[in-house]
């Protein structure tokens, strides 16, 4: 006699291996190829744009490999390297390697960057979880269309570019009742200073008297100096108060803006002083309508048309280097307004909400387990119920697919994933739960009906109810100011995903394992 084992053959049909193609590219879109959680190195997060660094060339996101020979595997190893480096104020020769380039940079500081740790995915988190402060602002005393909106929020973002502030987030939110409002995020950032960056709206005049000679803005301002010997702190001295440091740096006006500044200095008079001879009035800075300074004009550009204005201020501080941080962030200020212009409209802080990078960790920790917890507490439940092994295993591995699912395509289309959006994926298993529950009693159900037909009156139900659920989101995605956005978004993409793709998959495995 001879004894065979018969093989069993389990053929995938077309809907399982679109699930596995899904899966797999949805883990391409997480982690990337080679996996980002095995590069070593630290991301460079932003960089001093006045800076020497800057100007050669190294920029936000790049990594960080090396620094003079040594691998930099963390951020401790960053820190500790350039802790060492530079102990006292001596000019310190220091190599930087990147991915793509090297740089070579001499100074007597470390160099004006920061950096973070590289993600272990590509997933972006957002406020919630990250850490920082987010503001829900509107226009004082006015409702906005949306064209003014949008257009406030290109000056703004082009403001906090110009300012230096990279991890920012600015956008549009509507609520139900056709009120239009500007969510801005900044990772990071205190609410003191979210409050201060849009509480002032900017408005920069150079009056001489009552009349003005030019405005913040492209309009009359042609080209602003950031760096180098036209832009810089000149000058400290000591005060009762501690020290006072002095800044400046050049702008140039447009034509019209010179000519105007030629009329107006061609009817004063010229008075003579020990330090020289002067007009008899100062071009006046003002800021918000507030004085910021006073500046003298010489004899020579009495009715001369000039492009080239130097603009000068201070900054104080109980210390020397508390002094020249004031005047370098009040200068920066200045810049920014004369580059930018002033903001559309007088803003006024609907909401204002500020999250600890520490809690948003242990939101992080928690969510995690919670949502592990909750799974396998399902797992144990349906085999309870139905008391098959292999269709609790089917129905915890479709869910554990839909959440990689869900997670690949909010990392495809950049979406954060704030507390709403996490919430909206734990929303959405739920949801696919109740589907698969459906499926499996349908199949047990009316055996004098064949499996097929079966599933077409479980798919039947199942297609009622996303449609009456996506009814119901969709008016949510506008809701509150668009505060629950996340929480529709991931909700919608979970029960897209699994009518689509897990739901079908998940009714040939129970067709196999009914069969």
């Amino acid at each position: 006699m001879v004894y065979g084992k018969e093989k069993m053959k389990i053929k995938l049909t077309w809907k399982i291996w679109l699930l596995i193609i899904a899966v797999a590219l949805s883990l391409l879109s997480i982690f990337g190829m080679p996996p980002i959680f095995l590069q070593k190195g630290v991301l460079i997060t932003s960089v001093d744009s006045n800076s020497t660094i800057f100007e050669e060339g190294l920029r936000q996101g790049q990594i960080i490999m090396e620094i003079d020979g040594v691998k930099i595997n963390n951020v401790e190893d960053f820190s500790k390297i350039m802790q060492e480096k530079f102990p006292s104020e001596e000019n310190v020769k220091t190599i930087i390697t990147t991915k793509d380039s090297e740089y070579i940079l001499f100074s007597k500081s470390p160099p004006e960057i920061t950096v973070s740790d590289i993600p272990k995915s590509y997933l972006k988190t957002g406020l919630d979880l990250s850490g920082g402060s987010r503001a829900l602002v509107q226009a004082k005393d006015k409702k906005l269309t949306s064209k003014e909106l949008n257009d406030l929020i290109e000056i703004t973002s082009n403001r906090f570019n110009e300012f230096g502030l990279t991890d920012v987030k600015v956008l549009p939110v509507s609520d139900l009742a056709g009120n239009h409002y500007m969510s801005i995020e900044i990772a990071g950032a205190t609410p003191k200073d979210l409050e201060k960056l849009i509480s002032e709206q900017g408005k920069f005049e150079a009056k001489i008297g009552n009349e003005t000679v030019f405005v913040g803005g492209e309009k009359d301002i042609t080209s602003v100096a950031r760096s180098g010997q036209d832009a810089g702190i000149y000058s400290c001295n000591k005060i009762q108060q501690g020290y006072v440091c002095n800044f400046r740096f050049g702008i140039y006006l447009s034509e019209e803006a010179a000519k105007r500044h030629a009329k107006i200095t061609e009817e004063l008079e010229v008075n003579s002083t020990s330090q020289g001879n002067y007009l008899s009035k100062t071009l006046d800075l003002y800021l918000d309508d507030k004085l910021v300074d006073s500046l003298q004009i010489s004899e020579g550009l009495k009715g001369r048309v000039t492009t080239q204005v130097q603009i000068t201020g201070s900054g104080i501080g109980p210390t020397k280097n508390d002094a020249i941080e004031n005047a370098e962030d009040e200068m920066k200020q200045l810049q920014t307004v004369l580059i930018t212009g002033s903001l559309p409209f007088k803003l006024e802080i609907v909401k204002l909400d500020t999250i600890s990078p520490t809690w948003g960790k242990d939101f992080s920790k928690t969510i995690l387990f919670a949502a592990i917890a909750a799974i396998f507490a399902v797992f144990l439940i349906i085999l309870i119920r139905f008391r098959k092994l292999k269709s609790s295993i089917a129905i915890f591995m479709t869910s554990i697919s839909e959440i990689i699912i869900i997670l690949g395509i909010a990392s495809l289309i950049r979406w954060d994933l704030d507390l709403p959006s996490i919430a909206g994926i734990l929303a959405a298993i739920g949801t696919g739960v109740d589907d698969q529950i459906v499926i499996l009693d349908e199949s047990k159900r009316n055996t004098s009906l064949s499996i097929k037909q079966r599933m077409k009156r479980a798919f039947a139900i199942i297609l009622g109810a996303y449609f009456t659920t996506l009814a119901s989101l969709i008016p949510l995605y506008w809701a509150v100011a668009g505060l629950f956005k996340g929480f529709a978004i991931t909700t919608i993409i979970g029960i897209t995903t699994g009518v689509l793709i897990t739901r079908p998959a998940f009714s040939d495995v129970i067709k196999k394992i009914e069969g």
